[in-house]
Protein backbone atom coordinates (compact mmCIF):
# COMPACT_ATOMS: atom_id res chain seq x y z
CA UNK A 1 0.00 0.00 0.00
CA UNK A 2 1.70 3.19 -1.08
CA UNK A 3 1.27 5.77 2.16
CA UNK A 4 3.92 8.63 1.60
CA UNK A 5 4.06 10.02 -2.45
CA UNK A 6 6.25 12.92 -2.93
CA UNK A 7 5.17 15.51 -5.93
CA UNK A 8 8.01 17.51 -7.19
CA UNK A 9 6.30 20.68 -9.02
CA UNK A 10 3.40 23.06 -8.51
CA UNK A 11 2.31 23.63 -12.24
CA UNK A 12 -1.08 22.25 -13.04
CA UNK A 13 0.33 18.86 -13.47
CA UNK A 14 1.73 18.63 -10.54
CA UNK A 15 -1.04 19.74 -8.59
CA UNK A 16 -3.61 17.43 -10.44
CA UNK A 17 -1.53 14.51 -9.46
CA UNK A 18 -1.66 15.47 -6.07
CA UNK A 19 -5.49 16.06 -5.97
CA UNK A 20 -6.11 12.47 -8.00
CA UNK A 21 -4.09 11.02 -5.44
CA UNK A 22 -5.82 12.13 -2.67
CA UNK A 23 -8.94 11.14 -4.47
CA UNK A 24 -7.95 7.30 -5.55
CA UNK A 25 -5.83 6.48 -2.50
CA UNK A 26 -6.97 9.04 0.61
CA UNK A 27 -5.36 7.22 3.22
CA UNK A 28 -1.63 8.51 1.49
CA UNK A 29 0.35 11.34 2.92
CA UNK A 30 0.92 13.52 -0.09
CA UNK A 31 3.47 16.17 -0.06
CA UNK A 32 4.14 18.77 -3.16
CA UNK A 33 7.19 20.54 -3.11
CA UNK A 34 7.08 23.94 -5.26
CA UNK A 35 10.38 25.82 -5.73
CA UNK A 36 8.77 29.30 -6.09
CA UNK A 37 6.87 31.02 -3.80
CA UNK A 38 3.43 30.36 -5.49
CA UNK A 39 1.71 27.72 -7.51
CA UNK A 40 1.81 28.18 -11.33
CA UNK A 41 4.59 30.37 -11.80
CA UNK A 42 6.32 28.60 -15.66
CA UNK A 43 4.83 27.34 -18.00
CA UNK A 44 1.12 26.94 -16.39
CA UNK A 45 0.53 30.48 -15.58
CA UNK A 46 2.34 32.01 -18.69
CA UNK A 47 0.78 30.24 -21.61
CA UNK A 48 -2.07 31.89 -23.51
CA UNK A 49 -5.37 29.62 -22.02
CA UNK A 50 -6.05 27.66 -24.62
CA UNK A 51 -8.20 24.32 -24.16
CA UNK A 52 -6.75 22.28 -27.11
CA UNK A 53 -9.70 20.33 -28.88
CA UNK A 54 -7.25 17.76 -30.36
CA UNK A 55 -6.96 18.42 -33.78
CA UNK A 56 -3.81 17.72 -34.76
CA UNK A 57 -2.63 15.32 -32.87
CA UNK A 58 -1.51 11.63 -34.62
CA UNK A 59 -5.22 9.12 -33.72
CA UNK A 60 -3.86 7.16 -31.16
CA UNK A 61 -0.92 8.91 -29.46
CA UNK A 62 -0.98 9.85 -25.58
CA UNK A 63 -1.91 13.68 -26.99
CA UNK A 64 -4.54 12.89 -28.60
CA UNK A 65 -6.01 10.35 -26.02
CA UNK A 66 -5.03 12.03 -23.08
CA UNK A 67 -6.34 15.33 -24.12
CA UNK A 68 -9.84 14.80 -25.54
CA UNK A 69 -10.47 12.78 -22.51
CA UNK A 70 -8.52 16.00 -21.08
CA UNK A 71 -10.68 18.45 -22.28
CA UNK A 72 -13.98 16.60 -21.13
CA UNK A 73 -12.38 16.33 -17.29
CA UNK A 74 -11.53 19.82 -17.39
CA UNK A 75 -14.78 20.95 -19.21
CA UNK A 76 -16.80 19.25 -16.32
CA UNK A 77 -14.34 19.92 -13.29
CA UNK A 78 -14.88 24.38 -14.66
CA UNK A 79 -18.85 23.85 -14.49
CA UNK A 80 -18.72 21.94 -11.15
CA UNK A 81 -16.47 24.54 -9.35
CA UNK A 82 -17.74 27.82 -11.15
CA UNK A 83 -14.61 28.44 -13.18
CA UNK A 84 -15.24 30.81 -16.13
CA UNK A 85 -14.39 29.01 -19.48
CA UNK A 86 -15.44 30.10 -22.99
CA UNK A 87 -16.20 28.20 -25.92
CA UNK A 88 -14.86 30.76 -28.47
CA UNK A 89 -14.14 28.56 -30.84
CA UNK A 90 -10.87 28.42 -33.08
CA UNK A 91 -10.59 28.38 -36.87
CA UNK A 92 -7.23 27.78 -38.77
CA UNK A 93 -6.65 29.91 -41.72
CA UNK A 94 -5.27 28.69 -45.05
CA UNK A 95 -3.68 31.71 -47.28
CA UNK A 96 -3.22 29.58 -50.31
CA UNK A 97 -3.82 26.68 -52.51
CA UNK A 98 -0.91 24.90 -50.69
CA UNK A 99 -2.16 25.67 -46.95
CA UNK A 100 -5.88 24.64 -48.02
CA UNK A 101 -4.53 21.18 -49.17
CA UNK A 102 -3.29 20.25 -45.40
CA UNK A 103 -6.68 21.40 -44.12
CA UNK A 104 -8.36 18.26 -44.97
CA UNK A 105 -5.84 15.67 -43.52
CA UNK A 106 -5.86 18.26 -40.41
CA UNK A 107 -10.04 17.68 -40.49
CA UNK A 108 -9.66 13.90 -40.80
CA UNK A 109 -6.94 13.52 -38.19
CA UNK A 110 -9.53 15.98 -36.20
CA UNK A 111 -12.76 13.35 -36.76
CA UNK A 112 -10.59 10.56 -35.89
CA UNK A 113 -9.83 12.05 -32.89
CA UNK A 114 -13.22 12.90 -32.00
CA UNK A 115 -13.19 16.44 -32.49
CA UNK A 116 -17.18 17.37 -32.44
CA UNK A 117 -18.15 19.75 -34.97
CA UNK A 118 -14.84 20.52 -37.09
CA UNK A 119 -15.09 21.34 -40.99
CA UNK A 120 -13.51 22.97 -43.58
CA UNK A 121 -15.22 26.76 -44.40
CA UNK A 122 -14.69 28.45 -47.57
CA UNK A 123 -13.68 32.22 -47.25
CA UNK A 124 -17.10 33.64 -47.09
CA UNK A 125 -18.21 31.68 -43.83
CA UNK A 126 -14.94 32.66 -42.58
CA UNK A 127 -15.88 36.14 -43.10
CA UNK A 128 -18.97 35.53 -41.00
CA UNK A 129 -16.99 33.88 -38.44
CA UNK A 130 -14.45 36.48 -38.47
CA UNK A 131 -15.28 39.31 -40.29
CA UNK A 132 -11.97 40.83 -40.07
CA UNK A 133 -9.77 37.79 -40.83
CA UNK A 134 -8.81 36.90 -44.21
CA UNK A 135 -7.63 33.64 -45.85
CA UNK A 136 -9.15 31.22 -48.82
CA UNK A 137 -10.17 28.50 -46.38
CA UNK A 138 -10.23 27.60 -42.78
CA UNK A 139 -10.75 24.71 -40.86
CA UNK A 140 -13.60 25.85 -37.80
CA UNK A 141 -13.49 24.08 -34.64
CA UNK A 142 -16.42 25.73 -32.29
CA UNK A 143 -15.94 23.83 -29.30
CA UNK A 144 -12.27 24.59 -29.22
CA UNK A 145 -12.70 27.32 -25.76
CA UNK A 146 -10.18 29.67 -23.41
CA UNK A 147 -9.73 29.25 -19.70
CA UNK A 148 -7.06 30.59 -16.99
CA UNK A 149 -5.06 27.52 -16.11
CA UNK A 150 -3.82 29.55 -13.50
CA UNK A 151 -7.00 29.64 -11.63
CA UNK A 152 -7.87 25.93 -12.06
CA UNK A 153 -4.63 24.87 -10.47
CA UNK A 154 -5.02 26.86 -7.46
CA UNK A 155 -8.69 25.41 -7.32
CA UNK A 156 -7.60 21.75 -7.87
CA UNK A 157 -4.93 22.93 -5.17
CA UNK A 158 -7.69 23.78 -2.72
CA UNK A 159 -9.17 20.55 -3.41
CA UNK A 160 -5.86 18.33 -2.53
CA UNK A 161 -5.95 20.38 0.38
CA UNK A 162 -8.86 19.65 1.62
CA UNK A 163 -8.21 16.48 1.43
CA UNK A 164 -5.19 16.30 3.59
CA UNK A 165 -2.75 17.07 0.53
CA UNK A 166 0.64 19.31 2.19
CA UNK A 167 1.68 22.02 -0.18
CA UNK A 168 4.97 23.52 0.26
CA UNK A 169 6.50 26.63 -1.50
CA UNK A 170 10.13 27.83 -1.97
CA UNK A 171 10.80 24.21 -1.51
CA UNK A 172 13.29 23.41 -4.01
CA UNK A 173 14.02 19.75 -4.38
CA UNK A 174 18.32 19.12 -4.89
CA UNK A 175 18.49 15.42 -4.15
CA UNK A 176 16.70 11.95 -4.99
CA UNK A 177 18.22 8.67 -2.76
CA UNK A 178 16.50 5.44 -4.05
CA UNK A 179 16.72 2.69 -1.09
CA UNK A 180 15.52 -0.71 -1.43
CA UNK A 181 12.34 0.09 0.28
CA UNK A 182 11.98 4.26 0.27
CA UNK A 183 12.89 7.31 -1.85
CA UNK A 184 14.77 10.51 0.19
CA UNK A 185 14.19 13.58 -1.14
CA UNK A 186 16.53 16.33 -0.58
CA UNK A 187 15.09 20.11 -0.40
CA UNK A 188 16.39 23.57 -0.09
CA UNK A 189 14.28 25.29 2.83
CA UNK A 190 14.97 28.74 3.90
CA UNK A 191 16.29 27.39 7.09
CA UNK A 192 18.65 25.31 5.50
CA UNK A 193 18.84 21.43 3.76
CA UNK A 194 16.26 19.31 4.95
CA UNK A 195 15.29 15.12 3.81
CA UNK A 196 11.89 13.24 4.15
CA UNK A 197 11.62 9.84 2.93
CA UNK A 198 8.48 8.85 0.82
CA UNK A 199 7.45 5.85 -1.03
CA UNK A 200 6.84 7.02 -4.21
CA UNK A 201 7.70 10.55 -5.58
CA UNK A 202 6.51 11.46 -8.62
CA UNK A 203 8.19 14.51 -10.39
CA UNK A 204 6.00 16.69 -13.00
CA UNK A 205 9.23 19.57 -13.19
CA UNK A 206 8.57 21.07 -16.30
CA UNK A 207 11.35 22.80 -17.36
CA UNK A 208 14.02 21.02 -15.22
CA UNK A 209 12.54 18.07 -15.49
CA UNK A 210 15.57 16.14 -17.71
CA UNK A 211 17.30 16.92 -14.14
CA UNK A 212 15.31 15.36 -12.23
CA UNK A 213 14.95 12.36 -14.42
CA UNK A 214 19.02 12.48 -13.71
CA UNK A 215 18.27 13.00 -9.90
CA UNK A 216 16.09 9.95 -9.89
CA UNK A 217 19.33 7.41 -12.11
CA UNK A 218 16.87 7.99 -15.19
CA UNK A 219 19.17 8.24 -18.38
CA UNK A 220 20.25 12.01 -19.78
CA UNK A 221 18.14 11.84 -22.60
CA UNK A 222 15.96 13.25 -23.83
CA UNK A 223 17.09 16.50 -23.02
CA UNK A 224 15.09 20.08 -22.58
CA UNK A 225 15.69 22.88 -24.46
CA UNK A 226 13.80 25.89 -23.31
CA UNK A 227 12.38 27.69 -25.54
CA UNK A 228 10.67 31.23 -25.05
CA UNK A 229 7.48 32.22 -26.51
CA UNK A 230 7.02 36.07 -26.93
CA UNK A 231 3.83 37.85 -26.87
CA UNK A 232 2.00 41.31 -28.02
CA UNK A 233 -1.25 42.05 -26.47
CA UNK A 234 -4.33 43.83 -28.94
CA UNK A 235 -4.69 47.54 -27.19
CA UNK A 236 -8.14 47.28 -25.60
CA UNK A 237 -9.63 49.37 -28.56
CA UNK A 238 -8.24 46.81 -31.15
CA UNK A 239 -9.95 43.78 -29.21
CA UNK A 240 -12.54 43.29 -31.81
CA UNK A 241 -10.50 42.63 -34.48
CA UNK A 242 -11.09 39.36 -33.64
CA UNK A 243 -13.88 36.80 -32.01
CA UNK A 244 -12.30 33.62 -31.44
CA UNK A 245 -8.99 32.00 -31.98
CA UNK A 246 -7.56 32.35 -35.41
CA UNK A 247 -4.38 29.95 -35.99
CA UNK A 248 -2.11 29.64 -39.41
CA UNK A 249 -1.99 26.12 -40.47
CA UNK A 250 0.56 24.28 -39.09
CA UNK A 251 3.76 23.83 -40.57
CA UNK A 252 4.61 20.19 -40.86
CA UNK A 253 8.23 20.44 -41.26
CA UNK A 254 8.70 22.38 -37.65
CA UNK A 255 6.82 21.54 -34.31
CA UNK A 256 5.98 25.41 -33.33
CA UNK A 257 2.18 26.46 -34.65
CA UNK A 258 3.29 29.89 -35.45
CA UNK A 259 1.94 33.75 -34.63
CA UNK A 260 -1.80 33.57 -33.68
CA UNK A 261 -4.63 35.35 -32.43
CA UNK A 262 -5.45 34.34 -28.93
CA UNK A 263 -8.50 36.15 -26.90
CA UNK A 264 -8.23 35.32 -22.98
CA UNK A 265 -10.48 35.10 -20.42
CA UNK A 266 -9.93 38.47 -19.03
CA UNK A 267 -10.51 39.87 -22.07
CA UNK A 268 -6.88 40.56 -23.29
CA UNK A 269 -5.88 39.19 -27.25
CA UNK A 270 -2.42 37.69 -27.37
CA UNK A 271 -0.78 38.09 -30.46
CA UNK A 272 2.10 35.43 -30.93
CA UNK A 273 3.95 33.02 -29.50
CA UNK A 274 6.88 32.83 -31.55
CA UNK A 275 9.80 30.73 -30.52
CA UNK A 276 13.08 31.72 -29.69
CA UNK A 277 16.24 29.25 -27.88
CA UNK A 278 15.81 31.14 -24.35
CA UNK A 279 19.09 32.01 -22.76
CA UNK A 280 17.91 30.45 -19.18
CA UNK A 281 15.62 28.05 -18.46
CA UNK A 282 13.60 30.08 -16.95
CA UNK A 283 14.64 32.86 -19.55
CA UNK A 284 11.45 35.45 -19.50
CA UNK A 285 13.57 37.95 -21.78
CA UNK A 286 16.91 38.41 -23.20
CA UNK A 287 18.18 39.53 -20.11
CA UNK A 288 17.90 36.65 -18.52
CA UNK A 289 21.23 34.67 -18.89
CA UNK A 290 22.24 31.80 -17.24
CA UNK A 291 25.86 30.87 -17.80
CA UNK A 292 25.46 27.26 -16.63
CA UNK A 293 22.27 26.58 -18.40
CA UNK A 294 24.20 27.94 -21.84
CA UNK A 295 27.25 26.25 -21.15
CA UNK A 296 24.98 22.68 -20.77
CA UNK A 297 23.08 23.64 -24.44
CA UNK A 298 26.83 23.53 -25.62
CA UNK A 299 27.72 20.39 -24.51
CA UNK A 300 24.35 18.67 -25.58
CA UNK A 301 25.33 17.23 -29.39
CA UNK A 302 21.32 16.82 -30.01
CA UNK A 303 20.94 20.88 -30.01
CA UNK A 304 23.36 21.27 -32.38
CA UNK A 305 22.17 18.26 -34.85
CA UNK A 306 18.65 20.26 -34.56
CA UNK A 307 19.97 23.84 -35.02
CA UNK A 308 21.47 22.13 -38.25
CA UNK A 309 17.95 20.91 -39.32
CA UNK A 310 16.40 24.19 -38.38
CA UNK A 311 18.67 27.30 -38.32
CA UNK A 312 17.25 28.78 -41.52
CA UNK A 313 13.90 28.74 -39.17
CA UNK A 314 15.63 30.16 -35.59
CA UNK A 315 16.80 33.32 -37.90
CA UNK A 316 13.43 33.97 -38.72
CA UNK A 317 11.83 33.43 -35.42
CA UNK A 318 14.86 35.82 -33.90
CA UNK A 319 14.61 38.61 -36.07
CA UNK A 320 10.44 38.40 -35.04
CA UNK A 321 11.78 38.92 -31.68
CA UNK A 322 14.32 42.04 -31.81
CA UNK A 323 11.77 43.36 -34.40
CA UNK A 324 8.07 44.56 -33.85
CA UNK A 325 7.27 45.12 -37.79
CA UNK A 326 8.44 41.78 -38.08
CA UNK A 327 6.11 40.00 -35.40
CA UNK A 328 2.93 42.08 -36.54
CA UNK A 329 3.35 41.57 -40.42
CA UNK A 330 3.38 37.62 -39.64
CA UNK A 331 -0.03 38.62 -37.87
CA UNK A 332 -0.99 40.75 -40.41
CA UNK A 333 -1.05 38.25 -43.07
CA UNK A 334 -4.50 36.97 -41.26
CA UNK A 335 -5.71 40.18 -40.09
CA UNK A 336 -5.22 42.60 -43.01
CA UNK A 337 -6.23 45.96 -40.68
CA UNK A 338 -3.66 45.30 -37.95
CA UNK A 339 -1.66 47.92 -37.56
CA UNK A 340 2.13 48.29 -36.09
CA UNK A 341 0.43 50.76 -33.38
CA UNK A 342 -2.20 48.46 -32.30
CA UNK A 343 -0.55 46.20 -30.17
CA UNK A 344 1.78 46.87 -26.82
CA UNK A 345 4.25 43.99 -25.47
CA UNK A 346 2.89 41.12 -22.98
CA UNK A 347 4.94 38.64 -21.11
CA UNK A 348 6.79 35.86 -22.36
CA UNK A 349 6.32 32.15 -21.56
CA UNK A 350 8.85 29.34 -22.06
CA UNK A 351 8.21 25.85 -23.68
CA UNK A 352 9.93 22.82 -22.03
CA UNK A 353 10.84 20.91 -25.21
CA UNK A 354 12.21 17.57 -25.33
CA UNK A 355 15.11 16.50 -27.59
CA UNK A 356 15.77 12.99 -28.36
CA UNK A 357 19.69 12.40 -28.95
CA UNK A 358 19.48 13.04 -33.03
CA UNK A 359 17.88 16.32 -32.33
CA UNK A 360 14.58 15.53 -33.16
CA UNK A 361 11.87 17.44 -31.42
CA UNK A 362 9.81 14.47 -28.96
CA UNK A 363 6.59 15.23 -30.57
CA UNK A 364 4.27 12.95 -27.45
CA UNK A 365 4.10 13.14 -23.84
CA UNK A 366 7.00 11.12 -22.46
CA UNK A 367 6.80 9.37 -19.26
CA UNK A 368 9.08 7.49 -17.61
CA UNK A 369 9.00 5.14 -14.19
CA UNK A 370 11.78 3.58 -12.20
CA UNK A 371 11.33 1.78 -9.77
CA UNK A 372 9.40 4.17 -7.16
CA UNK A 373 9.70 7.04 -9.18
CA UNK A 374 7.84 8.20 -11.90
CA UNK A 375 9.14 11.43 -13.93
CA UNK A 376 7.12 13.80 -16.91
CA UNK A 377 10.33 13.61 -19.05
CA UNK A 378 8.41 15.75 -21.53
CA UNK A 379 4.90 17.03 -21.31
CA UNK A 380 4.44 20.38 -23.78
CA UNK A 381 1.14 21.81 -24.88
CA UNK A 382 -1.83 20.19 -24.85
CA UNK A 383 -0.38 19.11 -21.07
CA UNK A 384 -2.29 21.90 -19.74
CA UNK A 385 -5.60 20.92 -21.36
CA UNK A 386 -4.54 17.21 -20.70
CA UNK A 387 -3.88 17.14 -16.73
CA UNK A 388 -6.74 15.59 -15.20
CA UNK A 389 -6.47 12.92 -18.02
CA UNK A 390 -2.43 12.73 -17.47
CA UNK A 391 -3.16 12.81 -13.64
CA UNK A 392 -5.49 9.34 -14.02
CA UNK A 393 -2.67 7.96 -16.04
CA UNK A 394 -0.24 8.82 -13.87
CA UNK A 395 -1.56 7.49 -10.43
CA UNK A 396 -2.55 4.65 -11.83
CA UNK A 397 1.23 4.03 -12.27
CA UNK A 398 2.16 5.16 -8.91
CA UNK A 399 -0.55 2.54 -7.09
CA UNK A 400 0.03 -0.12 -10.28
CA UNK A 401 -3.63 -0.59 -10.86
CA UNK A 402 -5.08 -1.54 -14.25
CA UNK A 403 -6.04 1.90 -16.38
CA UNK A 404 -9.45 1.14 -17.67
CA UNK A 405 -10.11 4.48 -18.47
CA UNK A 406 -9.68 5.12 -22.03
Amino acid sequence: MVERVAVVGGGILGVAVARELTRRSPEAAVTVFEKEDRLASHQTGCNSGVVHAGLYYEPGSAKAVLCRRGVGLLEQYCAEHAIERIACGKVLVARDEHERARLTGIEDRARANGVPGVRVIGPAELREIEPHVRGVAGLHSPSTSIVDFAAVTRSLADDARAAGAEILLGREVTGMRLHATEVVVRTQTPDGVAERPFDRVVACGGLQSDRLAEMAGDGPEPVIMPFRGEYYALRPERRGLVNGLVYPVPDPRYPFLGVHLTPRVDGEVLIGPNAVLALAREGYTWRDVSASDLAGVARTPAFWRFARRHWRTGITEMYGSLSRRRFVAAARAYVPELGDDDVVPARAGVRAQALDPDGGLVDDFRISVRDRIVVLRNAPSPAATSALAIAEHVVTAVLGEDDQRR
